[in-house]
C-alpha cells in the first residue's frame, strides 16, 4: 500500500487548510485510516482516525471540533479538514493505514505510513 498525502503550506491561525491522502496498491474500503503528526524533535502525535466504512471515529483532545476527517472509498482517498488552526499545529501530517478495524490513537497499529506534508501555522 502506498499513501500519498498533500495539501499542506502556509497558513495563518484561524485558517483553514484541507489535506488529502490518496492510497494505491489495495482498496482503501479494506483500509482503516489515520492522521498523524510530527514536529521535530518530538514524538508522533495522534490527530484523527476513521472505520473502514466511515461509521466510527476518533479524535485527539488538541483538534476535537477544529479538525474533521473523511474519508471516499470510491476515490481512495481520505481528507482532513482543518479549521481553525493555531500555531502549535504545525508539523508534518502524516497518513497511515492500518489493516485492523480498530480505530486506533497508536501509531504501532498502523501497517502503512505515507510520506507527510508540512503544514505551518503562523501567529
Amino acid at each position: 500500500v502506498q499513501l500519498q498525502a498533500c495539501g499542506g503550506g502556509l497558513v495563518q491561525a484561524g485558517g483553514s487548510l484541507r489535506l488529502s491522502c490518496a492510497a494505491s496498491g489495495r482498496t482503501v474500503s479494506t483500509l482503516t485510516l489515520g492522521w498523524f503528526r510530527q514536529v521535530p524533535g518530538k514524538e508522533r502525535e495522534f490527530v484523527v482516525a476513521i472505520s473502514k466504512n466511515a461509521d466510527r471515529t476518533s479524535y485527539a483532545d488538541s483538534v476535537k471540533w477544529r479538525f474533521s476527517i473523511s474519508r471516499d472509498n470510491l476515490k481512495n482517498t481520505v481528507y482532513l479538514q482543518m479549521n481553525s488552526l493555531k500555531p502549535e499545529d504545525t508539523a508534518v501530517y502524516l497518513c497511515a493505514a492500518a489493516l485492523g478495524p480498530r480505530v486506533s490513537s497508536s501509531a504501532v497499529s498502523y501497517d502503512y505510513w505515507g510520506q507527510g506534508t508540512l503544514v505551518t501555522v503562523s501567529s
